[in-house]
């Protein structure tokens, strides 16, 4: 009898198990599909009370209605794209080339640089404003795009994890590829960078995420409407069109969407990312 009986507790464990899986799934999706909705209704469903769940007639012209020159959209998201971009390839390539340092050479004062490194993660980045702000108006790079992704190009915490990676490769690649006449860049850019991908796919996401979500940067550096990322757009949208809620959540989905789509493409990479460089 306490096979069966163990047996029952362990099916009625993993039914709760789904259970509260797929109750956390609904509630998480349910306020994008709700956005979704919202920006096919027209501005009268928006507000009636009692609210409206589904559009009588979806408005698909809401999607066109936001790519005018009140609100130029179509030019926010290509600086958003741009920026996340540049900023996603800045993190890989000197992130990796400073994590390979730190993984794999032998240098006077390694654990002390690395220390210094990980303490700029304890001092919150607002500190940071001004001395960047001084930087790009030396630059003359004002409400430019540069200045969207000049700052963002590296970090501390990307160095961390990717030397966390480099760390779990075994050193005898190292010391064959010196047998073989490598010098120590190429054994970083030939044999040790492929075998990280994982690692900076999971950097890279993280960098696009992060740039996609920026808001208080933009602002401090640009103020024309056309070299702000979308992040700043929206947030200038919501104080233009609050008679038009309907294209607020049009552009908002336009906004996510992009996002959404990359971490589903990419999330097989992203986990095991984290997985193999101990970060869980």
């Amino acid at each position: 009898m306490p096979e069966p009986r163990r047996a029952d507790k362990y099916r009625g464990g993993l039914l709760a198990t789904h259970a509260l899986l797929i109750i956390g799934a609904i509630v998480m999706v349910s306020p994008y599909v709700v956005q979704i909705l919202t920006s096919l209704k027209t501005y009268q469903e928006t507000v009636q009370v009692p609210p409206v769940l589904w559009p009588a007639r979806p408005q698909w012209g809401n999607y066109t209605a936001i790519f005018s020159d009140s609100f130029p959209v179509g030019r926010q998201l290509l600086n958003t794209t741009v920026a996340a971009a540049a900023r996603a390839a800045g993190q890989i390539l000197l992130g990796s080339m400073a994590a390979f340092a730190f993984a794999r050479l032998e240098f006077r004062f390694r654990g002390v640089i690395f220390a210094l490194f990980l303490s700029v993660l304890m001092v919150p980045s607002q500190l940071f404003l001004i001395p960047q702000y001084q930087v790009i108006q030396s630059l003359g790079w004002l409400d430019t795009v540069q200045a969207l992704f000049l700052p963002g190009i590296f970090s501390a915490f990307g160095v961390f994890l990717l030397r966390q990676f480099f760390m779990t490769l075994p050193r005898e690649l190292d010391e064959a590829a010196r047998l073989d006449g490598c010098n120590p860049f190429q054994i970083y850019w030939h044999i040790l960078l492929p075998l990280v991908r994982p690692a900076l796919v999971a950097l890279a996401l993280l960098t696009v995420v992060q740039s996609w979500n920026d808001l208080l940067w933009p602002l401090v550096v640009n103020s024309s409407p056309d070299q702000l990322p979308v992040s700043a757009g929206m947030a200038n949208l919501q104080g233009q069109f609050l008679d038009k809620f309907q294209l607020i959540m049009a552009a908002a989905v336009l906004t996510t969407a992009p996002i959404i789509v990359l971490f589903a493409v990419l999330q097989r990479q992203f986990i095991a990312g984290f997985a193999s460089s101990g970060l869980k």
